[in-house]
């Protein structure tokens, strides 16, 4: 495989390079440093997007007819990599990478003209409803129902495990409108806004210790008609295409950032015999294998990368992907945990605030060392759990 890059790929790397230089901040470079989980908080992501925004680089892999730049495969992966690179503040995915792509293909002419801006300008910010109580992974046995009532459906129940509601003003919710027959069938894909009367947010506390998901309550919510996404009891159809976009874990470019701060806190730290941790041989053998694995995805990534550009069909690359990028960026965590050591276990949320003057007990580095664990032991569990990924890779690839 042949991953040196062309004079045009490297043209485009130092274009991105410079703009990243001069357009992050260092109030958006220490919300990247001190992002705990996917999701960086709302005011610095999207302060990120609208800078992004005005550069017309907000949507890389959207259509140009869209609003995206028209990049090509090679383009995206550069450009994801050097954001990575330079530790720039994440963007909220619902909108951009999740419910964006899914109303281009199954919206009305009129939802395409209405949403598509708003998501690029970040006028819309998205929350998704699609786990309930006793329907995590088992997402077909949903029992939010919608009523028809005229022109409307009339909500009523609940979903949990919901990122960032207490922020979003819309939501893209998946609700069941037929109690009969398979209960794949039975369900409809519905865009609604969260200030309707009858939806209540109340918050669900991390293990972090911090407040990014939710429960919200629908009690004889009443939502347009229009704001279906697709045919009524075909919402399934929608969903699965969503979730081609939603999967994914650590990719090899933050992983790779994720180890040099990992390498970097090591060097500082000290060993039990007086030396540098970086410096023990037990650690580096560990500090080894997970570059190896890191170095394995990247590999992945880059046949998936060729697949597509040629018009292919990755196929179950997503599933293996996923597994493995959530379990080596878990790997990473445990290391970076390990470095940080009795610090890692001070509870001090107010000094990884944006622009707070609270001292920081221990180095700096080991604010985010055991959040980041905390929060990202549930990556391997959303976007379809890495068990369930298994069972894709086994039946597809193995025929099992």
């Amino acid at each position: 495989m042949d991953l040196s890059l062309s004079p045009r790929d490297l043209a485009f790397r130092d274009e991105v390079r410079a703009f990243l230089d001069e357009a992050l901040t260092p109030d958006l470079r220490q919300a990247g440093r001190m992002t705990t989980s996917v999701f960086t908080d709302k005011d610095p992501s999207l302060a990120w997007q609208r800078i992004l925004h005005k550069k017309g680089w907000v949507a890389p892999a959207w259509p140009v007819e869209f609003g995206g730049p028209g990049w090509d495969e090679m383009q995206r992966y550069i450009f994801a990599a050097e954001c990575a690179r330079a530790g720039a503040p994440g963007l909220s995915p619902m909108g951009l990478r999740m419910v964006g792509p899914c109303i281009m293909k199954y919206g009305t002419p009129q939802q395409r003209a209405f949403y598509l801006p708003r998501i690029l300008a970040g006028e819309d910010y998205w929350c998704q409803g699609y786990s309930e109580p006793g329907s995590g992974s088992d997402l077909a046995s949903l029992q939010m129902r919608a009523d028809s009532d005229g022109d409307d459906y009339l909500l009523n129940g609940s979903k949990i495990w919901t990122t960032h509601a207490h922020f979003a003003n819309r939501m893209f919710c998946l609700v069941r409108t037929n109690f009969e027959g398979k209960p794949q069938s039975g369900i409809t894909f519905l865009l609604l806004e969260m200030t309707t009367p009858g939806i209540e947010v109340k918050p669900i506390i991390t293990l972090a210790g911090e407040h990014e998901v939710n429960q919200v309550f629908f009690d004889n919510v009443r939502v347009p008609k229009s704001g279906r996404l697709g045919e009524e009891n075909d919402g399934w159809t929608v969903a699965k295409y969503l979730l081609e976009f939603e999967r994914g874990g650590g990719s090899a470019a933050g992983l790779k950032l994720a180890l040099e701060r990992v390498r970097t806190m090591a060097r500082e730290e000290v060993s039990d015999l007086g030396e540098a941790l970086l410096d023990d041989p037990q650690f580096r053998g560990r500090l080894a294998a997970a570059e190896i694995a890191v170095e394995a995805i990247e590999m992945t990534e880059h046949r998936v990368m060729t697949a597509l550009s040629a018009g292919k069909n990755p196929g179950p690359a997503s599933s293996m992907l996923k597994t493995q990028g959530t379990e080596a960026m878990q790997r990473v965590d445990e290391l970076a945990i390990d470095v940080a050591a009795h610090y890692a276990g001070v509870h001090q949320p107010a000094a990884r605030e944006p622009g707070s003057n609270q001292t920081p007990v221990g180095p700096e580095h080991s604010l985010v060392a055991m959040p980041r664990y905390l929060n990202n032991r549930a990556a391997s569990i959303y976007g379809g759990s890495n068990e369930i990924q298994r069972g894709i890779m086994a039946r597809l690839v193995l025929g099992l």
